[in-house]
């Protein structure tokens, strides 16, 4: 019976060089200069600061310019609120989001029994879900289906199996 498993991970190398790059560029450029402006990769975060809000906004749009060239989605960064700091500076989190939470993988198997393939069946396993059907067609189908719906995670497929 095919099956295949859809995850949602982060890797965490290409992360590191994507914060190394922004951080090097930040302190680079003309129009961060005296602005106290970092970017720091913490275990599964990275904290952003700087000396106004339209510095920090600078910023982040730095960072996913090299988040998109490294081909890293988006969709891992999950920004926290911007608070204020010592010395009038401010800052911000974003948190990296890596597996697949409970209420996602229901969402999602929701979605594929949604789909009406017959046969194809998903179960939850730990951060990660299975799918599993009778013929390869309606599994490739439900790939393409979950490729075209918008979740809020990134869903890599693999291990697919005949």
């Amino acid at each position: 019976m095919p099956t295949f498993d859809v995850v949602s991970e982060v890797d965490m190398q290409e992360v590191r060089n994507a914060v190394d790059q922004a951080a090097r560029e930040v302190s680079q450029r003309f129009d961060f200069k005296g602005t106290d402006s970092s970017v720091e990769l913490g275990d599964s975060e990275i904290k952003m600061g700087s000396a106004t809000e339209d510095r920090l906004a600078a910023l982040r749009q730095v960072l996913e310019e090299k988040f998109a060239k490294r081909k890293i989605s988006m969709k891992v960064l999950d920004y926290g609120t911007v608070e204020p700091a010592s010395g009038g500076t401010v800052r911000q989190s974003a948190t990296l989001q890596a597996g697949i939470s409970a209420d996602k993988a229901r969402e999602l198997n929701k979605f594929i029994k949604g789909l009406g393939l017959k046969g194809v069946q998903s179960s939850t396993q730990g951060e990660q879900l299975r799918v599993s059907g009778k013929k390869r067609d309606d599994l490739q189908s439900a790939i393409a289906a979950m490729k075209d719906a918008d979740f809020g995670i990134p869903l890599q497929f693999t291990n697919f199996r005949d």
